[in-house]
C-alpha cells in the first residue's frame, strides 16, 4: 500500500509506528551502536595502558595528566561542534566522518613515537568520541518506534550495554594479548585494534546506512524523506507535496533554555554530571581500586575488571533495555539509590581483609549493575528524548560537551583524592548519586513514551537551531 507523505508529521507518525519487517532500520540501529562500542573501547584501552605509557615515555606527573585528559578535551570540542553539525548537515555525513576519525586516531596512537604525537592523536580520538554520541543517539531515536518492542526508550538505553560490552571486549583482548605480546607494547596492540571495527563499519555503510528520514523531512525535503522510508524503512512512501526548504540552520544552543526546554535541559545535565563523576571514579579507576585498595596483581586486576564488567555491567545493561518501558525517571532514581548504598558500603569496608574483599567486589559489581540499567543508560534518554528532531543534535551535543568537562575534572581529581584519602574517597564519590537523586526529586520530567517530535511544529522559526 502506498503511503502519502505531506509533511514532517507524517514521517514522524510512520517512524513512531515501527518499521516494516525485513527493513534496514535495525541494521542502522546496530551500526549506530557500533559507534558507541568504539567510544567505549578507545576510552578503556587507553585508560588501562596509562601505566605503561607513563613508563615508556618517562612522563612526569604533569605530562601524564596531559596525556590522560587530552582525549576528554577533544571530546568536549567534538560534542559541541558535532552536535551542531548533526542538525546542520545531517546524521549520515557526521557518522561517516566520525568513523574516519576513529581509524586515523587509533592507528596514530598505536604508532606514536613520543608523548607529543600521542597527545595529538588522543585529542583527535576525543573529537571522534565527542561527535559520535550526538549522531548515534539521533539515529537510535529516529529509527525507532515510540512505544513497545524496539521503542525509542529501549534503543537509546541500549547504548549502555553496547558501552559495557566494548569495555568487556577490551579487557578480553588485553587478557589474550597479555599472553603473546611484550607487556611493554600491550597498550599499542590494544589501542591499534580499535581501528578494525571502524573499518568494518565503513565497508558496510553503502549497503545499510542512510540519512534520518525525520531530519530530511524537518528540513523540508519530503522527496528525500520518502526515498529513505522506501529504502531503509520498508514502506512504500511517496511525497505528494513539496514544502519549501527552509533557510540553512544557524546552529544555536539558545532554544535549549527557552520556557519549554530549560527544566529538561537542567535535569539532563544534572543526571549526566552526577553519573559521570561517579562512573569515571569507579569504572575508569577500577584497575587502581583493585590493584591498590584490594592489593591484587596485574593478571588478577585484568580478570576481576573483566568479570565485573561482563557479569554485572553488561547484564544490567541488557536488563535495562527491557526495563526502559518503566520510565527513565523511575529507573534513574532506583539506579542512583543502589549506587549510593554501594559507595557507602565501600567507604565503610575500607581496605578489606580477605573476608571482606568479596564484599567489596560485590559492592563494585552492584554499582556497575545499577549504572548500566539506571543513570548510565538513561542520562542519554533524558538528553535524546527531551528534544524534537530539530534540536536533538544540539541537545545531545551540549549535554555531552558539559559532561565531558565534568569527566575531565573527575579523571583529574580521582587519582589525587584516592592517593590522599585512600578508601575514604568513596565518601566523596557518594555525593554524586545523592545530588542526582535530589535533582530528580525536584524535576519530575519523564521523556519515555512522550511524542516530543510533535513539538517541532510549535517551535518559533527564530528559535530553531
Amino acid at each position: 500500500m502506498t503511503i502519502q507523505i505531506r509533511n514532517a508529521r507524517d514521517v514522524n507518525d510512520l517512524v513512531n509506528s515501527g518499521a516494516a519487517a525485513g527493513s534496514n532500520a535495525r541494521m542502522i540501529v546496530f551500526l549506530a551502536l557500533g559507534g558507541i562500542f568504539l567510544d567505549a573501547y578507545d576510552f578503556t584501552s587507553l585508560a588501562y595502558g596509562m601505566k605503561d605509557i607513563t613508563a615508556e615515555f618517562g612522563l612526569s606527573p604533569v605530562w601524564a595528566g596531559v596525556v590522560n585528559v587530552s582525549i576528554m578535551v577533544g571530546a568536549v570540542v567534538g560534542a559541541l561542534f558535532g552536535g551542531v553539525l548533526v542538525d546542520r548537515i545531517g546524521r549520515y555525513r557526521v557518522f561517516m566522518a566520525d568513523m574516519l576519525f576513529f581509524v586515523v586516531a587509533a592507528l596514530g596512537c598505536a604508532f606514536a613515537p613520543n608523548e607529543y604525537v600521542l597527545v595529538f592523536f588522543r585529542f583527535l580520538m576525543g573529537i571522534g568520541v565527542g561527535m559520535d554520541l550526538p549522531v548515534a543517539m539521533a539515529f537510535l531515536a529516529e529509527f525507532s518506534r515510540l512505544t513497545g518492542k524496539g521503542s525509542k526508550a529501549s534503543r537509546t538505553a541500549a547504548w549502555a550495554p553496547a558501552w559495557f560490552t566494548a569495555t568487556s571486549a577490551c579487557y578480553l583482548i588485553i587478557l589474550g594479548l597479555y599472553q603473546v605480546v611484550p607487556h611493554a607494547d600491550l597498550w599499542r596492540y590494544t589501542v591499534g585494534f580499535g581501528a578494525v571495527p571502524a573499518v568494518v563499519i565503513l565497508l558496510v555503510r553503502k549497503k545499510y546506512m542512510n540519512e534520518s528520514p525525520a531530519w530530511a523531512a524537518q528540513r523540508g525535503d519530503l522527496e528525500r524523506a520518502a526515498a529513505i522510508l522506501r529504502d531503509s524503512y520498508g514502506v512504500d512512501a511517496v511525497a505528494v507535496s513539496s514544502a519549501p526548504v527552509p533557510t540553512p540552520p544557524r546552529g544555536s544552543f539558545r532554544p535549549l533554555f527557552n520556557r519549554t526546554y530549560r527544566l529538561r535541559t537542567a535535569l539532563a545535565l544534572a543526571v549526566a554530571l552526577a553519573q559521570t563523576f561517579a562512573y569515571n571514579a569507579v569504572a575508569y579507576g577500577l584497575p587502581v581500586i583493585i590493584a591498590s585498595f584490594l592489593a591484587q596483581g596485574p593478571l588478577t586486576t585484568i580478570t576481576a575488571s573483566l568479570v565485573l564488567n561482563l557479569g554485572f555491567a553488561v547484564t544490567g545493561g541488557l536488563l535495562g533495555i527491557r526495563w526502559a518501558r518503566s520510565g527513565a525517571w523511575r529507573m534513574t532514581v532506583l539506579g542512583f539509590a543502589v549506587q549510593l548504598v554501594s559507595l557507602v558500603a565501600l567507604a565503610l569496608i575500607g581496605k578489606p581483609s580477605s573476608v571482606l574483599a568479596l564484599a567489596a567486589l560485590l559492592s563494585l559489581g552492584a554499582f556497575l549493575f545499577a549504572q548500566a540499567w539506571g543513570p548510565g543508560a538513561h542520562y542519554m534518554t533524558f538528553a535524546s528524548l527531551s528534544y524534537p528532531t530539530s534540536l536533538r543534535g544540539v541537545g545531545v551535543g551540549f549535554n555531552q560537551g558539559v559532561l565531558r568537562v565534568g569527566s575531565t575534572l573527575s579523571l583529574f581529581l580521582f587519582p589525587i583524592l584516592a592517593a590522599s584519602l585512600g578508601p575514604r574517597v568513596f565518601w566523596v564519590i557518594a555525593a554524586a548519586p545523592a545530588l542526582g537523586l535530589l535533582a530528580l526529586l525536584l524535576i519530575r520530567w519523564e521523556p519515555v513514551g512522550y511524542d516530543v517530535d510533535a513539538e517541532d511544529e510549535l517551535i518559533p522559526a527564530g528559535d530553531r537551531p
